[in-house]
C-alpha cells in the first residue's frame, strides 16, 4: 500500500471516529466532496500534522464544499 493510501485509511479512521461514523459513512461523504483529491494533493503537507488538526482540516474542507 502507498503512503499516500495509508494517509487516507488514516484520515477515515481518525474523522469516523471523532464523529462518531462508520467507515462506509466516512467514505461515502469523502467521495461526495472530494475529500480524497484533496488529501492526495495535499499529502505533503498534511501527513506531517496531527490528527486533530487533520479531521479539523477535513471539516473546514467540507463545509467550504456545502
Amino acid at each position: 500500500m502507498s503512503k499516500t493510501m495509508q494517509f487516507k485509511v488514516f484520515c477515515i479512521e481518525q474523522y469516523k471516529n471523532k464523529h462518531n461514523m462508520t467507515g462506509a459513512e466516512t467514505v461515502k461523504m469523502f467521495k461526495e466532496f472530494g475529500v480524497f483529491d484533496y488529501l492526495g494533493s495535499f499529502f505533503d503537507v498534511l501527513h506531517s500534522t496531527g490528527a486533530k488538526y487533520i479531521v479539523e482540516d477535513i471539516d473546514m474542507f467540507i463545509e467550504a464544499r456545502q
